[in-house]
């Protein structure tokens, strides 16, 4: 499918020839996004990618959904192809509390546990209940306020992404199970240590030494689980603290830096830039106004 398409989305880098798509955190792009899609050609299905936020395909004639897990190569070989389908796709950032920072942050927030599946080609298949008009209605329900942005629309889309997610949560209880945990105590320790230092002095040695292991075997674990460096990631959590400084607050540009751990004005900008192609200053700027 085309790039076009996904407007919410930017390809971003390519891990071992694969793309990877993240999701926009410019404030002009929504929270959650709705794409539908009419009959697929094979073509469309085979195209492997990788994405850094969750991803829901809802087939309504088939009563199914496919949960689509982050960070995997999604790989559709073996799968019906559906006549049509809605993809429901989100910033995870959005939901706030403990889902704010990079995906293996937010794998903590009970309702994203069923994207934590290890299955095959990075699918999950959900067989749906005989009734399912929830899922229908809240996606219809869901374009509607992302067509007319009216004010409050963002927590709206929000409201009912959430009442899917509980809904997905139940469905995949059991299939889910004790793949909540499955098998990374190295990587969980690395993003506690993100989280905990991110804004201080924090390199890639600092978190070697802090997790038990050497930098090269740090190194060589994050990114075949991930497709990122450690230092990727340690931006990636300072980004997400300064787009939450920006947003929440008016405090100046240089403190921000420094809450996040880039003292240099100048550097913070630039890292800002080149991860949301918009100056710090231009983001906040475009923040939706609340003044009545």
């Amino acid at each position: 499918m085309s790039d076009g398409r996904w407007q919410a989305t930017r390809m971003v880098r390519q891990h071992r020839g694969v793309p990877v798509y993240e999701y926009r955190t410019d404030p002009a792009t929504p929270p959650v996004s709705v794409l539908r899609l009419g009959p697929l050609t094979p073509s469309d299905l085979e195209y492997q990618h990788i994405h850094d936020f969750p991803l829901l395909i809802y087939v309504r004639t088939e009563a199914v959904v496919y949960v689509v897990a982050p960070g995997q190569v999604i790989d559709t070989d073996g799968i019906a192809l559906p006549d049509s389908s809605t993809t429901i796709f989100f910033d995870p950032d959005a939901l706030g509390g403990r889902a704010r920072g990079a995906w293996p942050t937010w794998r903590r927030h009970p309702l994203l546990s069923p994207f934590l599946h290890a299955r095959r080609g990075g699918l999950l298949r959900v067989e749906l209940p005989a009734e399912h008009d929830l899922w229908e209605h809240e996606m219809t329900a869901i374009e509607t306020e992302l067509e007319h942005r009216r004010a409050g629309y963002r927590e709206a889309v929000l409201a009912r992404l959430t009442l899917l997610l509980i809904e997905l949560a139940r469905l995949t209880s059991d299939i889910v199970g004790g793949l909540r945990d499955i098998g990374e105590p190295l990587l969980a320790r690395v993003f506690e240590v993100i989280d905990e230092r991110y804004a201080d002095v924090l390199s890639l040695r600092d978190v070697a030494a802090a997790v038990g292991v050497t930098p090269g075997h740090l190194t060589t674990v994050v990114r075949r689980r991930t497709g990122r460096t450690v230092q990727d990631w340690i931006i990636e959590r300072r980004m997400a603290a300064a787009r939450e400084l920006l947003a929440d607050s008016d405090m100046p540009i240089s403190e921000v830096a420094h809450r996040v751990g880039l003292p240099d004005p100048a550097y913070f900008a630039r890292v800002f830039r080149r991860a949301h192609d918009l100056s710090p200053r231009d983001w906040r700027n475009r923040l939706p106004r609340t003044d009545a």
